[in-house]
Order: structure tokens, then sequence, then C-alpha cells
């Protein structure tokens, strides 16, 4: 069934956006039989079948930040003292950034001129 926690909230423009009280009122008033009858027949954004979820690749948040920036992984990591090596290997999933890296990637996301100015 619908996880109602993901039907909740909506992605726009990459910032989660709440549903106003009177949407989620309505939301919670349906069943997940009612949820999922509406998401079907919403041609505009139909639900991903098994096959087209399992087509899907995780995109990395760090090479999320660097491609929302529009930079080139040498400017990235340039830019804000990252070795190339490691954006390399977070973006491929080779390893994961630790606690520290993972809010220093949330700071450069919502300030990128600030740290990079801070860098230099």
């Amino acid at each position: 069934m619908i996880d109602n926690n993901i039907t909740k909230r909506i992605a726009l423009k990459g910032k989660p956006h709440r549903l106003s009280k009177q949407s989620l009122a309505r939301l919670d008033a349906m069943s997940d039989e009612e949820i999922e009858r509406a998401a079907l027949s919403d041609a505009d954004n139909l639900p991903l079948s098994d096959r087209k979820l399992k087509e899907m690749r995780r995109v990395s948040c760090a090479k999320h930040v660097r491609l929302t920036l529009g930079m080139t992984q040498e400017a990235f990591a340039g830019a804000f003292g990252i070795p190339i090596g490691t954006l390399r290997d977070w973006e491929q999933h080779r390893t994961e950034p630790d606690q520290a890296a993972q809010s220093y990637l949330k700071v450069i996301a919502a300030m990128p001129e600030d740290v990079r100015g801070m860098i230099e």
C-alpha cells in the first residue's frame, strides 16, 4: 500500500512543500485505497511500475548539490576544498560522506557563495 507519510509531502522545485491544513484533513479522511485510486486517476503523475522503479538510480546528496549549482566535479571540488577522489567516491556510492561532510554539503547547498568566499 501507500505510505501516508510520503503522500503528505510534495516536492516543489526541490524544496519540501507542506500541504495546507485543509488538504491534510482531506487526505487523512481518505483510506489507502482511495489515495491509491486518486493517484492512479492523475494521468500526468502516474505511480511508477515496479519495473520502472528498478531502473531508477539513487542520486547522492553530493551530486545533487553539485548539479543544482551547475558545476563540474573538478570545479565543485576546487571551490569547496573537497578532494576530487572523495567527491567521486561519494557520487558513485563507493563511500558515504560522514556526518560532518553531510552537514558541510547542506551548508554548501544553502549558501554556496558564502562558503566559497570562506574557502578562497
